[in-house]
């Protein structure tokens, strides 16, 4: 910990005690949503691309969605260590750490002989999967001060649609050019280079404080430490290093466990409308594979919509009843979409719409996500609810390919796995605490 007083910032001001000015908020701000873009284009350009691979390896439609859930295994497996890399090696370290991991990912996929290796390689998706983990607990500290924090972080976190925006147009663009593997090349370029851009970012002041207040106790400076702790607004606990069970006592562990099951059912949808959203399209409505790739460039659009939308919402109205209310309109919509007539005119929109009440919540969850855990374990708090999605893409990949397995109909295999998660996740959302505007707990509702 003494590093903290060997390494002081340029100014000579000591790192818990450095401003947070607007240019610094800026500079974060557009760092984390470019590294979001790009970790959401690795993640989803699998899902996009998967029935060209699935073709250049001979597999079925079932077969190809069982590789997809047996790799998620692997991606929660790396995903678990994240939430101690962020609580350990600090917000700015770990946002590096995990972009240099999601290249790897996305540069050995184009290696890939067959589905083993495809799935091992795949595994190491889950560090560019928890990049927004660090997003959820860096600008959260970062934007303390700011005004219309919930609407700053929803334009960061519209890096999700952005991201399959950008994996469905190049796609669509260099497919016929360079084919599937050198597109997963392209994205491993693009990590890298926002690996080095996020290596110039400025550490958290409240995570350079939380550092000091460790070090303090441990020099036997107690007074010291606690002085430092009320200044920064630290809850108790932040003197010691935490771990899992940190985030499971008995105020926290009702919400952690709520949190954790909203993302695990609510990964059931993403993986059915979002990561398979060419495969749903094309099986399910009868869409062609060119078109559906179309329809994920017009759907994604309306999605960063979606992101704004909620993100100014939950402003407003609270962030957690700005998620429970737009999944369960997302629920409602994707029943109608999968339901209803084929005809594009039909199809489109709808399949917007079911994104935007899908994906655009997340802007306002991740946000309240960082809000609702203490400092001292909101990464491994946040982290826990995280890698969940994960075993919510293996569960929902799973009973999309189980049902298919036993030869049920795209349409219903998809209200099974994705819209009845989706509506599942709303009401275990409902149940976690509740946080005013100042991000702090009020109630916990039973």
């Amino acid at each position: 910990m003494s590093s903290l007083r060997s390494n002081p910032t340029p100014s000579g001001v000591e790192p818990w005690n450095v401003k947070v000015t607007p240019q610094m908020v800026r500079k974060v701000s557009i760092v984390c949503f470019i590294a979001w873009v790009v970790s959401v284009y690795d993640f989803t350009l699998f899902g996009t691309l998967l029935p060209v691979i699935a073709e250049d390896f001979g597999w079925t439609t079932a077969e190809a969605t069982a590789v997809n859930t047996i790799a998620h295994v692997g991606i929660f497996l790396v995903a678990l260590a994240v939430g101690t890399i962020i609580d350990r090696m600090g917000r700015k370290n770990a946002l590096v750490v995990l972009m240099l991991g999601g290249a790897a990912a996305a540069g050995f996929t184009g290696l890939a002989a067959g589905a083993v290796s495809l799935i091992i390689i795949r595994s190491f998706s889950g560090f560019s999967m928890s990049e927004e983990v660090v997003n959820a607990v860096y600008l959260n500290e970062m934007y303390k001060e700011a005004k219309n924090r919930g609407l700053m972080y929803s334009l960061v976190q519209g890096g999700w649609p952005v991201g399959a925006l950008v994996s469905a147009g190049l796609s669509a663009l260099l497919l016929p050019i360079i084919g599937w593997r050198w597109s997963f090349v392209v994205a491993a370029v693009l990590a890298l280079l926002v690996a080095l851009m996020a290596s110039r970012l400025p550490e958290s002041p409240t995570f350079a404080a939380i550092q000091e207040v460790q070090r303090r106790r441990a020099a036997g400076d107690v007074e010291g430490a606690h002085r430092l702790a009320a200044e920064h607004d630290l809850e108790e606990g932040s003197h010691h290093k935490t771990g899992f069970k940190d985030v499971f006592t008995p105020e926290l562990r009702k919400h952690t466990t709520l949190l954790a099951l909203a993302w695990f059912f609510n990964w059931f949808a993403i993986q059915v409308f979002s990561v398979l959203g060419t495969t749903v399209l094309v099986e399910a409505k009868g869409v062609t594979f060119e078109n559906a790739l179309i329809v994920l460039v017009l759907a994604n659009a309306v999605g960063f919509v979606g992101y704004v939308f909620h993100g100014w919402l939950g402003d407003r109205i609270t962030r957690k009843r700005t998620v429970v209310m737009g999944w369960l309109a997302g629920g409602i919509v994707s029943l109608a979409m999968l339901l209803g007539p084929g005809t594009p005119w039909f199809v489109f929109p709808m399949y917007a719409l079911t994104l935007f009440f899908l994906t655009g919540p997340y802007a306002a969850l991740l946000f309240y996500m960082g809000e609702s855990f203490p400092a001292h374990v909101r990464g491994m708090g946040t982290n826990v609810a995280h890698v969940m999605a994960p075993l919510g893409g293996i569960a929902g990949s799973g009973v999309l390919s189980l049902l298919l397995f036993l030869e049920v109909d795209m349409q219903w295999a998809a209200i099974v796995s994705g819209t009845g998660g989706l509506l599942v996740s709303a009401l275990c959302m409902a149940g976690t605490r509740t946080i005013d505007d100042a991000g702090k707990k009020t109630t916990v509702i039973a």
